[in-house]
């Protein structure tokens, strides 16, 4: 279930202001988000950094087992006000084709029913304005495969080649338990960064960490959505990462796959420049 990920530091950040759309609002429970805009100087990739929480003047306070996280009102990630923890937080790349100037709606929804029984549909939101030009230049791109051993012993094994952009064509098949998942050739969105605090090399590469949302087959069935982090530190791939979300597009509490961003226990994930080299 989305919480909360890692994330690296990245630059020109944005906040933004408040615009209240709340329904339901005589329940006494409500919703907030903050976001901002993120620009990463290397590769200039554009991500949206948000934190969604709730308040509740009544007992059991701000519990909510499905709320959902939208840009431009489209659903990027899902998660729950639990007891104590009222709130999730993340950062995901702005939609495709965003650029300077541009203005990005984003929204929390509680859309389950409260911990005091009080339906839902409450919902908040602002509007977030991209500080840089941040079109993907298609700089590089992303190649590897291997496993990793979730928390629950389930082994996830992955391949994959994906790019900085949105033109090239790429792939991602990943493997559970006899299940299956294929993303489609093109995603909807890409964001590339290389950070100072991450030995990428050998070889010498513009990106360490690229994020990607896309949409594919699961189980040869289509309509489901993959949102994925990897990055790429170093050789020979004891320190590298990979973070996997499945779920179905329609449905977004329907998660499929939630692995969040943790080591690799084993293959490699390999950041190159693209063809020709730079």
């Amino acid at each position: 279930m989305f919480r909360s990920f890692r994330f690296l530091p990245l630059a020109l950040v944005l906040t933004a202001s408040f615009q209240l759309g709340a329904a339901s609002i005589a329940s006494a429970h409500y919703v907030q988000i903050e976001a901002r805009s993120e620009c990463a100087p290397t590769s200039g990739g554009a991500v949206i950094g948000f934190v969604a929480s709730s308040w509740s003047n009544v007992s059991p306070g701000g519990d909510n087992p499905q709320v959902n996280v939208l840009f431009n009102g489209v659903t990027v990630a899902t998660g729950a006000f639990g007891s104590g923890v009222y709130s999730l937080s993340g950062s995901l790349p702005a939609p495709s084709g965003s650029s300077a100037g541009d203005s990005v709606w984003v929204s929390v929804v509680a859309a389950g029913t409260w911990g005091d029984g009080t339906a839902g549909g409450q919902s908040v939101s602002t509007t977030v304005t991209v500080s840089a030009d941040c079109v993907q230049p298609g700089l590089g791109r992303f190649t590897g495969g291997g496993h990793q051993i979730r928390v629950d012993n389930v082994r996830v094994t992955r391949g994959l080649t994906i790019h900085c952009d949105l033109l090239l064509s790429n792939n991602l098949e990943i493997n559970w338990l006899g299940n299956q998942f294929h993303m489609t050739e093109h995603m909807t969105t890409v964001a590339c960064t290389d950070s100072p605090e991450i030995i990428q090399a050998p070889p010498v590469a513009p990106l360490d960490t690229l994020m990607g949302i896309g949409t594919g087959r699961y189980n040869n069935v289509d309509g489901f959505t993959v949102r994925f982090t990897l990055v790429d530190a170093g050789e020979p791939g004891d320190n590298d990462m990979m973070a996997i979300y499945i779920f179905e597009t329609a449905n977004p509490g329907n998660v499929i796959l939630n692995i969040p961003l943790q080591l690799l226990t084993g293959g490699n994930l390999q950041a190159h420049y693209d063809q020709p080299h730079k």
